[in-house]
């Protein structure tokens, strides 16, 4: 399920050119991992550059997908349903894993 890997070698759930979007979506290169970051949303671009001048920042991984049984355990938790489309599970991402 999981696209894997770290710095270099990551690569993420969703990159810019699948997503059909209004927003502005944004590729990156990042000193510190040496690829190209897929952000989409100015808003994501904006919180990638702040953590970008932090010296402790080590990687960041972006649309970063959750593990479905986490997210499934969340949904029931909270009394919602988990995403689906026509009866199958959705992935769910968060936009950053940050080490």
């Amino acid at each position: 399920m999981a696209k894997e890997g770290n710095g270099k070698d990551y690569i993420p759930w969703l990159t810019v050119q699948e997503i059909l979007s209004s927003s502005q979506s944004n590729r990156i290169c990042f000193h510190k991992t040496g690829r190209i970051h897929h952000l989409l949303s100015d808003l994501e671009l904006a919180i990638f550059l702040s953590l970008e001048w932090e010296n402790s920042m080590l990687d960041i991984r972006e649309q970063f997908p959750l593990l479905p049984s986490d997210t499934k355990q969340i949904a029931l938790d909270s009394g919602i349903k988990h995403p689906a489309i026509r009866g199958v599970d959705q992935v769910m991402l968060t936009d950053f894993l940050v080490d």
